[in-house]
């Protein structure tokens, strides 16, 4: 008789996200928004990824959709999701899935910083965002100030590199 899980790939380690003092971790500036790469693709083979998000107030990004599921955990705050055009308020505590394909985009109601957890399966979203946003030394820091000229740059690099990650901005 033969198993129905493989065996165990000993090669795979075992992946312990320490946000507070992991000085591996990387942190980026997208949109505004601070985000720390906790569990990448290249640590579950593939599987799914794992992003800490710190949204500020009025933060979130642009309408768009992608062909793999996202799911995200709300920790502090309060986010309006818009998800097929319909609006819905997510407390803390709260757990949104948006299935693949559906168009949506978030934003931060509240007056002071939302944080959530954002898993993707498979994994991929990480590497676009380490793609198009500016690398920051902590989850603390602030957004880079950007001019008009490198924010347009930043848009037209996400539109080129989009479609080699399954997403499509609205």
């Amino acid at each position: 008789m033969t198993a129905s899980v493989p065996p165990d790939d000993p090669a795979r380690e075992l992946t312990v996200a320490r946000p507070s003092d992991d000085a591996s971790l990387k942190h980026i500036a997208l949109v505004g928004d601070i985000y720390t790469i906790l569990v990448s693709g290249e640590q579950t083979n593939g599987r799914y990824c794992l992003i800490d998000m710190q949204v500020p107030p009025g933060g979130g990004p642009p309408p768009h959709r992608h062909d793999f599921e996202e799911m995200f955990t709300l920790i502090e705050g309060q986010l309006r999701f818009t998800f097929r055009g319909e609006e819905t308020i997510v407390n803390a505590g709260e757990t949104v899935n948006v299935p693949a394909n559906a168009p949506h985009f978030f934003h931060n109601i509240s007056d002071k910083p939302a944080r959530m957890y954002c898993m993707c399966t498979p994994a991929g979203q990480e590497e676009f965002f380490l793609r198009v946003a500016d690398p920051v030394p902590s989850v603390n820091s602030a957004p880079p100030h950007l001019t008009e000229a490198e924010m347009a740059e930043r848009g037209k690099l996400a539109q080129e590199l989009a479609p080699e990650y399954h997403t499509e901005l609205l």
